[in-house]
């Protein structure tokens, strides 16, 4: 864990931040002095990770917002600046992934993953990059995926949306580059999560493969022969919001125990 508090008076805003790596994420901000602003799609969630949060002694407000709803966007993001002003950081790490082999993934599914993986990104960096921008300094971290750096059978839509939020990042990252804006990507592996929860399920299920079967799978992607964990990938993002990091920028960084060289 870094050390110091250089977040201290610092708005923080992470989408999806009311559970697994956005929970951690938020955590690790916390940790280092900042107020967050929390959106995700269920507020109950989002609160309860919050209430947690302020006995840190940190101001945090959450807000309902599904991030490929542009209007939802624009009213999240203007109540967040009326309560804690503009963000200093936005970790973009609201995301959604489902399998299916191509020729079952209809128009829906492609939309899906495209709308919450990566137009998501967009409409939040719109959000916020004016007044950093305005104010030459700012942090946006992008939360991809080693699926943004290979592919993957099954998942052609999650994977096409992972490598556009690369693509974004170092497009971004270098129209900023001289403005005192970082703009990076990193890219998680397996990571313990719900959402690695519901892989070993569909695998479990497509394979006739028992829970720990399914799992082993996984984690035999991982040369460390293990998921990764949420506060790993937290601590990688903390880092990047750190004065150490300002001369990171239009990085595409896995945490994924060498899957990905």
């Amino acid at each position: 864990m870094l050390s110091g508090r250089f977040l201290e008076n610092r708005h923080v805003v992470i989408t999806g931040g009311g559970h697994g790596i956005g929970g951690s994420i938020a955590e690790a901000m916390a940790a280092l002095g900042a107020s967050l602003s929390l959106l995700g799609r269920d507020p109950w969630k989002l609160e309860a990770h919050a209430a947690m949060l302020r006995e840190l002694g940190v101001a945090v407000e959450t807000f309902a917002c599904d991030v490929a709803d542009e209007a939802a966007v624009e009213q999240a993001f203007a109540a967040s600046r009326e309560r804690l002003g503009d963000a200093h950081v936005l970790v973009n790490n609201a995301g959604q992934a489902e399998s299916a082999a191509f020729a079952d993934t209809d128009r829906a599914l492609w939309e899906r993953m495209l709308g919450v993986n990566l137009t998501g990104s967009y409409l939040c960096a719109r959000q916020v990059l004016p007044a950093m921008l305005q104010a030459r300094a700012g942090r946006i971290v992008n939360i991809a995926s080693t699926a943004g750096l290979r592919g993957y059978p099954k998942t052609a839509a999650y994977c096409a949306a992972k490598h556009g939020v690369i693509g974004l990042t170092r497009a971004l990252a270098l129209e900023t580059a001289k403005s005192g804006v970082t703009v990076n990507a990193v890219c998680p592996g397996y990571t313990d999560t719900a959402m690695a929860q519901r892989a070993v399920d569909g695998l479990s299920a497509a394979l006739g493969k028992s829970a720990d079967e399914a799992r082993q799978m996984l984690t035999r992607i991982n040369p460390l022969g293990r998921l990764v964990t949420p506060d790993e990938v937290a601590a990688t993002v903390a880092w990047l919001c750190s004065p150490d990091a300002g001369a990171i920028t239009g990085q595409s960084i896995p945490v994924a125990g060498g899957e990905v060289m």
